[in-house]
């Protein structure tokens, strides 16, 4: 379940077979597999999961990458299609288009370190959870230590007490008019300014902890982008001496380290393949997904630290192949976690070696005016122009 199940499951098996010189007598069919399957429970990669990072940030401190002290948390939610069946559907409903019609479909939302490149948390839940909510279910996995980044959709009253009532710090854009202060605040032209909030007058506290009348400090950022636009930034970090509004636009541009994961989950791992129909096993593929991402980070860090105590003239700096590394893993992480000792060693050191000989440029200064509607008239291709499938 670990080895990208992507192709004919009949295939996959007959393949995995090979991979262990199993015996004509140790072989087993589809039927065995998807019986065995339903013993094992999704949160099993959960736990996988979280063994591991746990190793990574309490045994790599000097390893560990931070902003002055945070570790930098975005959260971001997106939706995952699932295949068509009434024991989905019923779970996660479906969402229609202009037409009618409808796909299922389920709401994902992820914890993610964007210096150190770890999904700390998933879910995946029904479409009818939001976003916001999912997101306070991620607070659990977070410490004091954290900074944590949010787009325009997250802000409110009572998601911002959530992280007061935690001690977490916070960084997330603000539409506009999400308040007369903000749209005052905008007008203004300040670069920065400490207010306070306090919950909406068409807001239900009866079940809150806090009053009408309870305020909150916050801090309000403004940034000016090359075009014109104005965003404001709303954040818990107070101090202007120790964190000056200059540094809000680049910081906060840190969050997009998120959008890129799902394009790695969507497009190179391919997470929507799954390998069976039940909503176990639509949980088993999404947790191992997420647990074998992990691996693959893990073994890029390693490089990439070897790669920044290597000195030498180059004209560009050079990055991992994300898609052919995952392609590299195929099998490959059956035998590292199957062997032990000294095979395990020799096996990461030979993911390393092809890992490095996918290098990429990082060429500064590119960019590309995003779309985000291009898909919506058409269908999305099945290949796109500069990616192949590898698993």
């Amino acid at each position: 379940m670990l080895n990208f199940l992507k192709k004919s499951l009949a295939l996959e098996i007959a393949n995995f077979t090979k991979l262990l010189n199993l015996s004509d007598s140790s072989r087993f069919t589809k039927s065995a597999f998807v019986q065995a399957r339903k013993k094992i429970r999704p949160e099993v990669f959960k736990k996988l999961s979280r063994t591991l990072l746990d190793e990574f940030y309490t045994d790599n401190e000097p390893g560990v990458k931070l902003w002055k002290g945070f570790r930098l948390l975005a959260v971001d939610g997106s939706r995952i299609t699932l295949p068509i069946t009434d024991e989905l559907r019923k779970i996660y409903g479906v969402s229609k288009n202009q037409t009618g019609t409808s796909i299922v479909q389920a709401r994902c939302s992820v914890l993610f370190d964007v210096l150190n490149r770890h999904v700390l948390d998933g879910i995946l839940a029904p479409l009818r959870q939001g976003e916001r909510d999912l997101a306070i279910g991620h607070l659990a996995h977070c410490t004091t230590n954290d900074l944590l980044l949010y787009d325009r959709g997250y802000p409110s009253y009572n998601f911002i007490h959530c992280h007061l009532e935690r001690n977490l710090d916070y960084l997330m854009r603000v539409k506009t008019g999400f308040s007369k202060l903000t749209i005052d605040f905008e007008k203004s032209n300040k670069k920065s300014a400490t207010v306070e909030i306090y919950p909406g007058k068409n807001t239900k506290i009866s079940d809150k902890k806090y009053s009408r009348n309870t305020p909150i400090i916050v801090r309000l950022v403004r940034i000016e982008l090359p075009k014109g636009q104005v965003e404001v930034l709303m954040t818990s970090l107070l101090d202007t001496s120790k964190y000056p509004s200059s540094i809000f636009k680049k910081l906060y541009f840190k969050r997009w380290g998120v959008e890129l994961f799902y394009d790695e989950l969507k497009n190179k791992l391919k997470v929507e393949h799954f390998s069976g129909y039940s909503d176990q096993s639509i949980q088993q593929d999404f947790y191992a997904t997420l647990f074998v991402s992990n691996v693959q980070t893990l073994i890029v860090n390693e490089i990439q630290e070897e790669k920044n105590t290597q000195k030498g003239q180059k004209k560009y700096e050079y990055k991992i192949n994300m898609n052919m590394s995952y392609g590299l893993l195929k099998n490959r992480v059956v035998t590292l976690f199957l062997d032990q000792g000294s095979s395990t060693n020799d096996m990461v050191e030979e993911l390393k070696q092809l890992f490095k000989l996918h290098l990429i440029p990082i060429r500064p200064k590119r960019s590309n005016e995003r779309n985000s509607g291009k898909y919506r008239s058409r269908i999305k291709p099945k290949i796109t122009k500069n990616q192949k499938d590898t698993i």
